[in-house]
C-alpha cells in the first residue's frame, strides 16, 4: 500500500484555504468558497438522504472526498432512500461539472506524487 508522505498531504489539507489545490464544488462552479454548490448539495444531504448516512466531518459537504463518498454509499445501496433516477441526478448536479477539472489539477500537482495518481485515476473516472 502506498502512503501519502506529510509533504504530499499538505496539497489537500483540511481547512479552507491551506493546501494548494481546493477541492470544492463551490471553487470549482463559482470562483468562491461557501457558495450556491454547497447549499445545494447541503440541502440534498440533509433533504434527501438518511442523516446518519455520513460520518461527521470538518470539511463542508462540497468537498470531493465527501460527494465521492456519498456516491459510494449510494452504489453499495447504503443510502437507499433515493432512486435510481435521483442518484443519477445526484451525480449530474453535484460531481459531473467540477470533479474531472480538479481531477486534472490534482494529477498537474507537481508537489504530491501520491496526489498525482490519485487525480489520474479520478479524471478517467469522470
Amino acid at each position: 500500500m502506498i502512503a501519502p508522505s506529510a509533504r504530499s498531504s499538505s496539497i489537500c489539507s483540511s481547512g479552507l484555504g491551506r493546501g494548494a489545490l481546493l477541492p470544492y464544488a463551490s471553487y470549482y462552479m463559482t470562483g468562491f468558497l461557501h457558495e450556491t454548490p454547497l447549499w445545494r448539495v447541503s440541502v440534498k444531504i440533509s433533504t434527501d438522504l438518511e442523516s446518519n448516512a455520513l460520518a461527521p466531518r470538518g470539511e463542508p459537504e462540497d468537498h470531493i472526498a465527501i460527494l465521492l463518498e456519498v456516491m459510494a454509499g449510494l452504489a453499495r445501496a447504503a443510502i437507499s432512500k433515493l432512486t435510481s433516477a435521483n442518484r443519477r441526478d445526484f451525480f449530474e448536479r453535484h460531481l459531473k461539472p467540477w470533479a474531472a477539472r480538479m481531477f486534472a489539477d490534482l494529477e498537474m500537482s507537481r508537489s504530491a506524487n501520491f496526489y498525482r495518481a490519485v487525480g489520474r485515476v479520478g479524471r478517467c473516472l469522470y
